[in-house]
């Protein structure tokens, strides 16, 4: 075992393809990327944009005014407290 280790890390560097791979080791076990560190930088690039392009459309879904909705809030005494609620109504 002692001569395992430093033979498995000699062999990680001197393979040419050891730039082009990340070793991953976690709860899941040892995993082996084989993207390149330009592929895996793209990957994450298009997934931000992606969450980004959601995150702009829920707030123009939550912040859209039209011209015939109307906000009303209802207010309910109850024996633990007051309850308001607000609802959108368009007609």
């Amino acid at each position: 075992m002692k001569r395992f280790i430093p033979a498995l890390i000699a062999a990680v560097l001197v393979s040419g393809s050891a730039y082009a791979q990340s070793i991953n080791i976690g709860p899941g076990g040892v995993s082996v990327d084989p993207r390149s560190p330009q592929e895996r930088a793209y990957e994450r690039d298009m997934r931000r944009d992606r969450y980004e392009r959601e995150r702009d459309r829920e707030w123009r879904r939550a912040n859209y005014r039209d011209e015939r909705c109307r906000t009303i809030t209802t207010q309910r005494e109850t024996p633990r407290g007051v309850i308001s609620r607000t609802e959108r109504v368009c007609d």
